[in-house]
């Protein structure tokens, strides 16, 4: 034991001291660095100094034969000798050398010799987002049955991009539509998985496939992205029944016709598919034994067969029920009849039957528009039931020819009016080819019923009435008419005042109404013409069709004058109002002296505004004298000594209307001395001259103007009536008037006849209506055209 305890002792040693000295050679002659760089980067792209990084002479690494050991088969990087750098010898694809891994990391080998060193060199590819997301198949199919009810979810084949990280999938995306949404599951590390959920129940006789886009986006910026077209094919469920193609089935058959004799086919289809879809037909249950004598069905063609030979004397025709039936697991079924008519020989005469016929034909139809639907049913056979169909009547339809033997369709071929022609009986000439030939006529009635095209007219357009003021409150004032050429409903007419624009508060004024039904008008408050003349309004005609129709009409309505304004005594008024005043004179003056003037204003106008004076009362008759239309009293001699110092004169002031209407004014006229009629009359006359002499300044000025004005209208209105039409027109031309108990005159022309309306206060803006005989003079026209007021 003590022998053998130094010499293990130094042997243990030994081998810690190799360790240490190994330990310590192998860092010496390897060491580890790592680079990062870009896929795709370019060739010659400097990866980084290895000679630098590793502590290298660089003038030792030619000599020490420096190189780059890769431990795959291709190779990416060189060093250059010279300088110790390490460079990409061919562009990377991260995706193919790396695959999905997360960090991608090529080990290189950096080798020198003499001594031997090996240096490790790690470098990391780092990924760029160079692909886009993509799907296995640019078509992804699913099929879903149309029984399917709303919240199935469907996973759908998930998009695949080689990038990794941030760069891979991040989202999807669905077209729009009505039966579908995509949600999103995320599974961690195998990335986003697209889920389709059902919204609405699918009808695969609707739309036997839906087709979608479904989009793929990674997280790139910008990002890119990959589609795929999305097909779902609805399967079907036996949801349907068969239908057969055509409403009816007739057909003709020979009489001893062969055996197999294909007698009609008939068609039925079923919007299902696959065996739900698919027709088998078969006779009716409740077909008799003799039908099932002569003739069968093929099952999978429909057409029906003669299975013996066939009498035309043992039955003239056969009604076969027939059944036609889809193959589902609970099968639908539909019956039709299917009418064989057996042809003779010549012997019979082809009758015509029309199988449907419209009662009225709308007069807007269109061309092509089917009227009736004939059959022509001719007992004989071949040539001999061969039948050519025409009109004999020259009318607006024509024969169309079915895809059926002898059936034709009666269809319009011009444009039809109703108001023109209501009723169209057409004859329809069937001939067989036969020898001799045999012919039939049917007669059809066409009726052609009213659609609403037609607007109501008015009988005259514009309408001008002419109304008497003070008219009864609610009664009928006159009335439009208006007629439609349609008939019924649409020809119902109605009418309407439209209450808008510059008159609607005229209208408003007198209530005016018309009857919805006749058309009369009425007001519920009587016009008064002092303070509308004339109004305008629109009378609307609405049918009762739909949509309706409707047509306006203007109406003019002038309010004529009525004497109801009972005249008013202006000069003189003492000054408790009433028409009485005091006139003193000197008993020197001359006969003929102006002693005052009695000033009145009547409202009305031509004779109920024309206003005479008279003398009802006076004290002495030889002394003064009235002048009946001016009111200026004058005295008709001189004074003498016996005659009386005061008189008093009543004057009456009426107008000229059929029931004339008055006032009195009374003037007391006092005979003074010279001197104490100056002095009286001293400064009264001061005053008077001064507003007199205003008075006849501002009287010739108007004078003039209205002169000035009167040319200009009779200039203007000779032109426009010698450029016009003999249509109503109205001018005005106003004459002057010094004070308003003289008579204005104003003509005007209707149509070819000129009148003159006589009366006071007649202004330019003021409307007068012919047809009062009180107040209108007929003037000759200068055209030679004379008339009566109508």
């Amino acid at each position: 034991m003590g022998n053998k305890g130094p010499g293990a002792s130094r042997a243990q040693w030994w081998w810690v001291a190799s360790i240490v000295s190994l330990i310590f050679l192998w860092s010496r002659a390897s060491a580890q660095i790592r680079y990062s760089i870009a896929e795709e980067a370019k060739e010659g792209t400097v990866v980084g100094n290895i000679a630098k990084d590793l502590g290298l002479e660089m003038n030792a690494l030619k000599e020490r034969g420096c190189r780059i050991v890769e431990g795959s088969t291709e190779s990416f990087f060189h060093v250059n000798q010279n300088d110790g750098i390490l460079y990409i010898d061919r562009i990377i694809d991260r995706e193919k050398v790396c695959e999905r891994s997360s960090v991608c990391l090529i080990n290189l080998k950096t080798v020198l010799e003499n001594p031997l060193e090996i240096h490790y060199v790690t470098v990391e590819v780092l990924d760029v987002n160079d692909h886009s997301p993509g799907f296995s198949s640019t078509e992804l199919r699913l099929e879903i049955s149309e029984s399917v009810l709303p919240g199935l979810r469907l996973q759908l084949q998930a998009a695949h991009d080689p990038d990794v990280g941030q760069f891979s999938v991040k989202e999807y995306k669905l077209s729009n539509n009505d039966h579908f949404r995509l949600e999103v599951k995320d599974r961690g590390k195998d990335g986003k998985i697209p889920v389709l959920v059902l919204l609405k129940t699918l009808d695969r006789e609707t739309k036997k496939s839906h087709k979608m886009l479904l989009t793929a986006i990674d997280g790139g910026k910008p990002s890119k992205s990959g589609t795929a077209e999305l097909i779902i094919d609805v399967l079907d469920i036996n949801d349907n029944m068969p239908v057969f193609t055509d409403d009816t089935y007739t057909v003709f058959l020979e009489e001893n016709a062969p055996i197999g004799t294909t007698v009609i086919k008939v068609n039925a289809t079923d919007l299902d598919e696959g065996s739900n879809g698919e027709i088998f037909y078969s006779l009716g249950n409740n077909v008799n034994r003799r039908i099932r004598e002569l003739f069968r069905i093929d099952p999978n063609t429909g057409e029906i067969i003669v299975k013996e030979l066939i009498d035309f004397e043992l039955g003239e025709s056969y009604e076969i029920d027939i059944q036609a039936s889809d193959k589902g697991s609970a099968p639908f079924r539909t019956d039709k009849s299917v009418l064989v008519n057996i042809v003779d020989l010549n012997d019979n005469t082809p009758q015509i039957e029309v199988t449907s016929f419209s009662k009225a034909i709308p007069e807007d139809a269109r061309l092509g528009t089917t009227v009736a639907l004939i059959s022509i049913l001719d007992k004989d056979s071949g040539l001999n039931g061969k039948v050519i169909c025409s009109f004999v009547e020259d009318v607006p339809f024509t024969l169309s020819p079915s895809t059926q033997d002898n059936m034709y369709s009666i269809v319009t071929k011009s444009r039809l009016d109703r108001e023109k022609q209501s009723i169209y009986d057409v004859t329809v000439v069937a001939k067989d080819a036969g020898e001799p030939s045999l012919s039939s006529e049917k007669s059809i009635t066409v009726v052609i019923s009213d659609v609403n095209d037609n607007s109501p007219e008015f009988l005259v357009s514009p309408y001008t009435y002419y109304v008497a003021e003070n008219n009864s409150p609610g009664a009928s004032l006159f009335s439009v008419r208006a007629s439609d050429r349609d008939e019924g409903e649409n020809s119902r007419v109605l009418y309407h005042i439209l209450r808008d624009g510059k008159d609607h508060s005229k209208l408003n004024l007198f209530n005016l109404n018309i009857n919805s039904e006749n058309g009369d008008i009425m007001a519920l408050k009587s016009f008064d013409f002092e303070a509308l003349k004339t109004f305008q309004f629109h009378v609307v005609a609405s049918d009762s069709g739909t949509p309706s129709l409707s047509s306006n009409v203007t109406v003019n309505v002038f309010i004529l004058d009525q004497n109801d304004n009972a005249p008013v005594i202006l000069y003189p008024v003492s000054s408790n109002g009433s028409a009485e005043g005091v006139e003193e004179i000197p008993r020197n003056v001359n006969a003929g002296h102006l002693v005052t003037k009695v000033r009145a204003y009547d409202a009305d106008i031509g004779y109920n505004g024309w206003l005479l004076f008279s003398l009802q009362e006076v004290t002495d008759h030889s002394l003064f004298a009235l002048d009946r239309y001016t009111g200026q009293i004058r005295t008709l001699r001189s004074f003498t000594e016996t005659d009386e110092a005061e008189h008093k004169l009543l004057i009456l002031v009426k107008d000229n209307g059929n029931v004339s209407l008055s006032a009195t004014a009374t003037v007391i006229v006092k005979v003074v001395e010279p001197k104490e009629a100056f002095a009286a009359s001293d400064v009264k006359s001061s005053t008077k001259a001064d507003e007199d002499n205003n008075v006849t300044f501002y009287l010739m000025i108007t004078v003039g103007s209205v002169s000035a004005l009167f040319l200009v209208s009779i200039i203007v209105l000779i032109s426009m009536q010698c450029s016009k039409s003999t249509d109503f027109t109205s001018k005005y031309l106003p004459e002057p008037n010094y004070d308003g108990t003289l008579c204005h005159s104003i003509q005007y022309r209707s149509g070819d006849k000129r009148y003159m309306l006589v009366g006071p206060r007649m202004s330019i803006g003021s409307t007068i209506v012919p047809g009062s005989h009180a107040n209108t003079l007929m003037l000759p026209d200068r055209r030679g055209i004379s008339g009566e007021v109508r």
